[in-house]
């Protein structure tokens, strides 16, 4: 398992946008082709629900924010981003990273390691 750090949450209104971060650990962000990182979201009261995920040749987001979200990484610097425009209330939620070596696949279950998660709060 790797550590995951995120970071770049807040608070910011409809229409607005946000970056999230997230840094793993030293060397660990590869292109082998099972490693996957991801992006999930859990509302109060709702399930985990995944958001993006970005793989070696793979970028796939939800239906919820396709055309609003962008997920993106920086080898050199052990970063993943998600790139978040149009900002919906419904996008409110705590925002977690997570990595897997398991395939990239959308369900949790293939992800071992997870960061502690960043609040994001979207005003009406």
């Amino acid at each position: 398992q790797e550590h995951l750090v995120e970071s770049g949450g807040g608070s910011v209104q409809a229409g607005g946008s946000l970056t999230l971060s997230c840094v793993g650990s030293q060397h660990a962000y590869t292109r082998d082709y099972d490693y996957c990182l991801g992006w999930f979201r859990q509302a109060p009261g709702k399930e985990r629900e995944g958001v993006a995920r970005i793989g070696a040749e793979l970028r796939s987001y939800s239906d919820s924010v396709k055309g609003r979200f962008v997920i993106y990484r920086d080898d050199a610097m052990n970063t993943i981003f998600l790139k978040m425009n149009s900002l919906k209330p419904e996008d409110t939620a705590m925002y977690y990273c997570a990595s897997g070596r398991r395939g990239c696949w959308p369900s949790a279950d293939f992800f071992d390691s997870w960061g502690q998660g960043t609040q994001v709060t979207v005003s009406s």
